[in-house]
């Protein structure tokens, strides 16, 4: 009878919980294709960040939400952890937070600000794939987490563009326009900052975060017009500041483009400044569509020695096979490729080459 009595109370409790948790939902991708890059074998790889996530809400009452998200990354050729066991389990994002007439404030990882947002405006929709320009063009080669976990003695291992030991917040949407800001404390997370090179400031082994990251994007979107301006300060005080726009001519065409100026004089006095700019479109046709765009990356050297200049071609095509699968094809070109801290060329130039396919679910 007893135990009969405790089964009942507990699934009771749990009833409880399912009715209280008003929504939970697992989501993701797979995303795997053929690529092929100047230099290396042909490769089983990605276009897209591959993702398993888990997410919901809790209705509180008077307006009032709790929320979380957990997103994990992985390699589907092999099953491993993204980039292997440098990155977190949670490497997508682990936040908790609250919703309401506030607008939404949460705790702990995800992307800044800017980065969430500057991806949105260049044709490969902020994917990681090497014909795309979010991950170097668009941002100026800045990165927002220095500092974290070194992945095969690279520096930033971890990631480029996401945070830990953050509050995050957002802002309501008023008349189109959105502020969104993170600020985040200067928690160490296993990192260095490597090769930085003569006339840095940065020379020895493990330096240590001397300011606080922030980073503030402020968006507006209002039918065919979108736009966005973001500042933002890592943990070695390194800055960014971009300005976005994007303009969909007719309901098949959208034009874009990113300007974005990095200053690294912190960390790299000989070279400080890196400006990066692209410009792109995409156009529906039917069940596909075309995407293209221009990029150019330039680091302006102290003492007029000589500015290094990046420049990239890029044209992909997207078929829908349904709402949540698509085939695609890229190709990329990307001449005179740098390293931002020593100044040295790493290839004078790159040709990129994949086709795949990518399932949501």
């Amino acid at each position: 009878m007893k135990k009969t009595l405790v089964a009942a109370a507990l699934v009771g409790a749990f009833a409880g919980v399912a009715q209280a948790q008003t929504a939970v939902q697992i989501y993701g991708n797979v995303d795997v294709g053929v690529s092929k890059t100047t230099g290396q074998t042909l490769n089983i790889g990605k276009r897209a960040a591959n993702t398993l996530g888990f997410k919901g809400t809790e209705d509180l009452g008077n307006g009032l939400k709790a929320l979380f998200q957990l997103e994990m990354r992985y390699e589907p050729d092999t099953g491993t952890t993204e980039n292997g066991n440098a990155r977190p389990l949670f490497q997508g994002q682990s936040r908790v937070g609250l919703q309401g007439d506030f607008g939404m404030v949460r705790l702990g990882r995800g992307l800044t600000p800017f980065q969430e947002v500057v991806g949105s405006f260049e044709p490969w929709h902020g994917l990681p794939t090497a014909a795309g320009f979010y991950t170097d063009i668009s941002v100026a080669g800045f990165n927002s987490a220095p500092l974290d976990a070194t992945q095969n003695g690279a520096a930033s291992g971890a990631n480029t563009n996401r945070i830990s030991n953050a509050i995050f917040y957002n802002s309501p949407v008023s008349n189109g326009f959105q502020v969104n800001a993170s600020w985040a404390t200067k928690e160490g997370n296993g990192g260095t900052l490597a090769g930085v090179g003569t006339g840095a400031s940065y020379l020895g082994v493990n330096p240590q975060a001397s300011a606080n990251p922030f980073s503030i994007a402020g968006t507006y979107n209002n039918g065919p017009i979108a736009a966005m301006l973001a500042y933002e300060r890592n943990a070695v005080e390194s800055k960014v500041w971009s300005l976005a726009a994007s303009y969909s001519i007719t309901p098949e065409l959208k034009v874009m483009g990113t300007y974005s100026r990095h200053n690294q004089e912190h960390v790299n006095s000989l070279r400080p400044t890196v400006k990066g700019a692209e410009l792109g479109l995409t156009y529906a046709m039917g069940p596909g569509k075309v995407l293209a765009g221009f990029g150019m990356k330039k680091q302006d050297e102290n003492f007029a020695l000589h500015d290094l200049l990046t420049r990239q071609y890029s044209l992909g095509y997207e078929y829908s096979l349904s709402k949540r699968t698509y085939l695609y094809v890229d190709a990329s070109r990307k001449k005179n490729i740098f390293n931002q801290m020593t100044g040295g060329l790493t290839q004078g130039a790159r040709n990129f080459y994949d086709i795949g396919v990518n399932h949501s679910f």
